[in-house]
């Protein structure tokens, strides 16, 4: 395998900062590809991806495929990360759950946010994540988002800055760790010597972040994880999760409230359920509190919560803050909040709310990616420079109808990583999800999971949506990844 015809195009590369020449990170693993035979590469990919068949990590679809179930698309070459660049990565996530987390607690009790003219009440009031009933809950610790899937990008210049923050039912950690057990298989020579930070540390950080918010006096907690069932898109990750931190995996009607606690049904009679990990939107929670025609929550599991008899996390009511149009006002949280310059920046951010911004957005949707205020996995969206007239105009009218629920952006030339693609390396495009528990402390995860846009050109990165996966190392360049110098790497040395 060689890099004499990989092109780096116009976009920041992760691997390449020039055509044939490795960042420092990437030089050992550049190095190692280029080194292997005719095929070798290939093979290596369709054995992780029969290992991928055979472990049955898998992911259901929605839509015009609804109902299918596929195989995790997933791309051999790892994503890199230097370390000294994590550190800042680590720095500004940790200080934006900080200011998302203090956001929510304001947003139920006293609005100092709107009082102060920070954020317009009328966003919040009108937000789809906004719950009344979640209006004066006091979750354990104060903490309301324990578990946060914030989505990257970086630019054609190399800058990176944040695209969206996930806070309800974050999902794609388990294929974090699966994608890197693949790895230490296919080519465990490179990870061993790369120095790469571990992964599989997530299931005992997790565990411990859910006992640290058990409630008061109990001593050993019964921790279970909440699905809405085999049918839902991220189940696989569900049972794995449950499977990797020795929690119960229940559904449910596995659950009932009895005498004032959440209980779950055994063999031996109902035991009770100190702390749930929910991965059902807060919708479907409760059908006394919220929908009432939920069949996969619990009736009235929102009374023992707010009673303190039970933790959840995340807590309900954190979809207030996932809302895109909130999203822009993050930076001014941080400055109001804790006094800061947020150290990662947004995506600039046109508000079609806002009569100038929208004014704005409608004259140049050939140049925008347009996004839906409360829909996510690539759905609800125009890509303007791909989009069809016809397309721009139905989004248009769409704006016209309804501003608050739409935001616009530039479209960005999202940095690239090589793919094998029929025995050549091609560049696509990615963007990088880190993971984040809050309890104790705040612990984000190094590396996260890397979203590959598998079909050539296209920016849309989610599984749904034809993307694919890459393990995230984020490695040392003191060691063995940066002894070989910086030298064009185009064949076996």
């Amino acid at each position: 395998m060689n890099f004499e015809n990989y092109d780096i195009g116009g976009f920041y590369d992760e691997m390449f900062a020039s055509p044939g020449i490795p960042r420092a990170g990437t030089r050992l693993l550049a190095r190692k590809i280029a080194s292997l035979p005719d095929g070798e590469l290939e093979r290596r990919q369709k054995a992780a991806e029969k290992a991928l068949f055979d472990m049955g990590i898998t992911f259901n679809v929605y839509g015009n495929e609804a109902g299918s179930e596929k195989i995790w698309p997933f791309d051999l070459i790892p994503r890199i990360v230097e370390a000294e660049e994590w550190k800042t990565v680590e720095a500004g996530l940790k200080q934006r759950i900080r200011a998302l987390n203090l956001f929510i607690d304001d947003v139920y009790h006293r609005q100092r946010i709107v009082a102060d003219g920070v954020v317009p009440g009328e966003l919040i009031r009108s937000a789809e994540g906004f719950l009344k009933p979640c209006i004066g809950l006091d979750p354990p610790r104060g903490i309301w988002c324990h578990i946060t899937g914030t989505d990257l990008v970086r630019d054609e210049n190399g800058g990176i800055f944040v695209l969206e923050d996930n806070l309800r039912c974050p999902s794609g950690v388990s294929y974090v760790l699966a994608n890197r057990r693949l790895m230490k298989r296919t080519f465990p020579e490179v990870f061993m010597a790369s120095d790469v930070k571990p992964v599989d540390v997530y299931p005992a950080r997790l565990l411990d972040m859910l006992y640290s918010i058990s409630p008061p006096g109990v001593q050993n907690p019964t921790v279970a994880l909440l699905t809405p069932g085999i049918y839902n898109a991220a189940y696989f990750e569900h049972s794995f999760l449950a499977h990797e931190t020795g929690i119960e995996l229940v559904e449910g009607g596995d659950l009932v409230v009895d005498d004032g606690f959440v209980c779950m049904r055994t063999t031996r009679g109902l035991q009770r359920v100190d702390v749930i990990y929910r991965r059902l939107n807060d919708d479907f929670l409760d059908p006394e509190a919220f929908r009432e025609d939920s069949l996969l929550g619990v009736p009235g599991i929102m009374e023992v919560y707010r009673a303190g008899r039970v933790a959840l996390a995340n807590a309900p009511g954190t979809g207030v803050a996932d809302d895109k149009v909130i999203y822009a006002y993050v930076p001014k949280m941080i400055r109001y909040y804790l006094g800061e310059e947020a150290i990662l920046p947004n995506v600039p951010t046109y508000l079609c709310w806002e009569k100038q911004d929208r004014q704005y957005v409608l004259e140049n949707l050939e140049r925008l990616v347009v996004k839906s205020a409360n829909e996510s996995g690539g759905y609800g969206m125009l890509i303007g420079p791909t989009a069809t007239a016809g397309e721009r105009a139905e989004f248009a009218g769409r704006i016209e109808s309804a501003p608050r629920n739409f935001i616009a952006q530039p479209t960005l030339g999202l940095s690239r990583v090589p793919v094998i693609v029929d025995e050549r390396l091609e560049g696509r495009h990615v963007d990088l999800r880190p993971f984040i528990l809050y309890g104790e402390d705040i612990f984000v995860l190094p590396g996260g999971l890397t979203r590959v846009a598998l079909k050539k050109g296209s920016l849309v990165v989610n599984s749904s949506q034809g993307g694919g996966s890459k393990d995230t190392w984020v490695v040392e360049t003191g060691g063995a990844a940066a002894m070989s110098g910086e030298r064009s790497i185009s064949h076996a040395q």
